[in-house]
């Protein structure tokens, strides 16, 4: 799946606004302050603002963040960097409520070529739908707030957006961070069933919700009913493959199939629909949404990449699964 057939799966501007978030290239955390800062002020209403203030929201984001992080070690980040100057203010800001003036200067001077220039950016091109312009000079620069992204951020899934932007976030963050950045760029995510968290799978830190993370890639339709997962619902992350096929196999000589644990065969789904399907097999229009899911996510930057690219390339062992159709028809297989 291209990001085209992504969007093609639901032409709207939140289709658009997930391929910056989900799919669009992490080189640093940037972009997802910057969309956390937009978000707030389109929620608000707001359709032109000075560029100084959407500085000002989008260094909040940053403040609001355990810690900001950077790529690993290895990159030396200047005296003047943003994230430099995020590190030494942020306790000063953090007693005000507010952005430092120096932290609110870095960031104004940055925000225009750092982050907002490439914001629309993906590996295929531009995103169909633009979420605002810059407009004038210096001082007294504005921010024009598209359409698009009003309609984003008064969408009955706003709240699961806001949700799937925090989540990618510290999926990032954590691969950027020292001691389990390199565990989950190489190795994926492991999911803890007791907490449904994704976590690294040295340390099993937690590092956000499986909803939160995939929810998204499904572009926020429930896996089963394919319905809106809105506000109004509850949601349970489903066993599309039944978990209990492990046991019952384990009765019978051994389950022969892929771990059914694992990231590949999780879904977000609505609760009731979860509670009806209860154990049973998947139908084949859930396969086909579950396929198109997981090559959604192989798309998107590590480490849930690198998760799903792992289970295709151990499935069977000596044969390469070229894609995941292939690879639920052999999963079917071993059910069968």
């Amino acid at each position: 799946m291209t990001q085209d057939d992504f969007y093609a799966a639901d032409p709207s501007a939140r289709a658009s606004w997930r391929m910056v978030i989900l799919l669009g290239r992490n080189a640093r955390t940037y972009k997802f302050a910057l969309g956390d800062a937009l978000l707030r002020h389109a929620a608000q209403g707001h359709t032109e603002i000075p560029l100084r203030d959407l500085a000002a929201s989008y260094a909040m984001a940053f403040l609001e963040r355990r810690a900001p992080q950077a790529p690993g070690s290895e990159e030396a980040l200047g005296a003047t960097d943003f994230l430099t100057v995020t590190a030494q203010e942020s306790a000063e800001s953090r007693r005000l409520g507010r952005p430092t003036d120096r932290l609110l200067d870095a960031a104004e001077q940055s925000i225009p070529g750092m982050v907002m220039r490439k914001f629309h950016n993906y590996g295929g091109g531009a995103t169909p739908h633009r979420f605002y312009d810059l407009a004038g000079r210096g001082r007294h620069r504005t921010v024009r707030l598209s359409e698009a992204l009003g309609q984003v951020a008064r969408s009955y899934e706003r709240g699961g957006l806001h949700a799937e932007l925090d989540a990618r976030w510290s999926i990032v963050e954590s691969s950027f961070a020292t001691g389990i950045g390199r565990s989950l760029i190489k190795e994926g995510i492991y999911v803890d069933l007791d907490t449904l968290h994704v976590t690294d799978r040295h340390r099993r830190r937690s590092v956000t919700g499986v909803a939160q993370a995939v929810a998204g890639f499904q572009h926020g339709r429930c896996h089963i009913c394919d319905k809106p997962l809105d506000s109004g619902t509850t949601t349970a992350v489903d066993h599309v493959f039944p978990h209990a096929l492990m046991r019952r196999f384990a009765s019978v000589g051994g389950w022969r199939g892929p771990d059914l644990d694992s990231l590949w065969n999780l879904a977000v789904a609505h609760t009731q629909c979860n509670r009806e399907k209860s154990d049973r097999m998947p139908k084949p229009v859930e396969l086909t949404r579950l396929a198109r899911r997981n090559e959604a996510i192989m798309r998107s930057p590590w480490p849930l990449h690198t998760t799903l690219r792992r289970t295709l390339q151990n499935a069977v062992p000596g044969r390469r699964i070229p894609h995941w159709t292939a690879f639920l028809r052999e999963v079917g297989k071993a059910c069968a």
